[in-house]
């Protein structure tokens, strides 16, 4: 990602996408006069045979026509399957087949929660929203059910644990690896490791991260006031993040090296 002024301006930037994002998530369950309620039933009269009156599909129980991309969604097409009924656990786990097929996405975690949305989001932006299918989403007011209200909290717990990843990221870019039968492996550092641009270097270290089996490597900056460091600090030993408590460094590696060789 492009440098857009220092950490403190990227991590703002973050934070306004992430509180527009579940604004918008959260404006996409609200009351609208002009949608159409479908019975299940009915909306799997929509996969676009002849005689069909259409081809739609329902995400997260909301509606929406597809025809415009009729080559990916019609009868032999790829994704046929979604055709006609809420698909939305598929959208996840790849599971095309009937009992793959369903709208039960309970046992999600928050980071496939979060591909769901982005599902969401693409076919907002896409396709035209027709309506709400009664079930588990819906009932059959029109109205979310509990399980909407749950399944939207939990999105909105993996679009809150994105960003948490994206600000660790920032701070603990992932190392540069390399591996040989004959040399064994190197880590090291430089200002583009990991995808993240910055103005620093740093060093490599282990960082452990709780529930974890085993640490992976990050760069450190080594000069500076730590990363956390609020107005109310003490003063900073001009050590940057090496003294993090969940860092430890590599057995044999100079501790202020930004390259480090791990032999066989």
């Amino acid at each position: 990602m492009p440098r857009l002024g220092g950490r403190g301006l990227w991590l703002g930037l973050a934070a306004a996408a992430v509180a527009a994002m579940i604004a918008r998530l959260t404006g996409w369950w609200s009351p609208r006069a002009d949608f159409r309620l479908f019975i299940p039933e009915e909306l799997a009269r929509y996969r676009g045979r002849p005689g069909d009156p259409g081809l739609y599909l329902a995400l997260l129980g909301r509606v929406y026509d597809v025809s415009s991309g009729r080559r990916h969604y019609e009868p032999g097409a790829p994704y046929s399957g979604f055709a006609g009924r809420d698909a939305s656990r598929a959208f996840v786990t790849g599971d095309y087949s009937e009992t793959g097929l369903v709208d039960d996405v309970s046992d999600l975690s928050f980071s496939e929660m979060l591909t769901l949305q982005n599902w969401l989001s693409f076919y907002e932006k896409n396709y035209e929203f027709i309506g709400r299918v009664s079930g588990r989403f819906y009932g059959q007011d029109g109205l979310p059910t509990p399980e909407l209200t749950r399944t939207e909290a939990m999105i909105a717990r993996g679009v809150q644990a994105n960003k948490q990843d994206l600000e660790e990221k920032q701070r603990f870019p992932p190392c540069n690896a390399e591996w040989s039968s004959a040399r064994g492996s190197r880590l090291w550092c430089s200002p583009k490791s990991g995808g993240v641009s910055r103005d620093w270097t740093g060093v490599p270290r282990k960082l452990f991260k709780p529930g974890a089996k085993e640490p992976h490597c990050v760069c450190v900056k080594t000069t500076g006031a730590p990363s956390d460091q609020t107005p109310d600090s003490p003063p900073h030993r001009n050590r940057g993040d090496l003294d993090h408590p969940s860092l430890a460094e590599y057995p044999g590696c100079p501790p202020l090296a930004t390259s480090c060789s791990l032999p066989l």
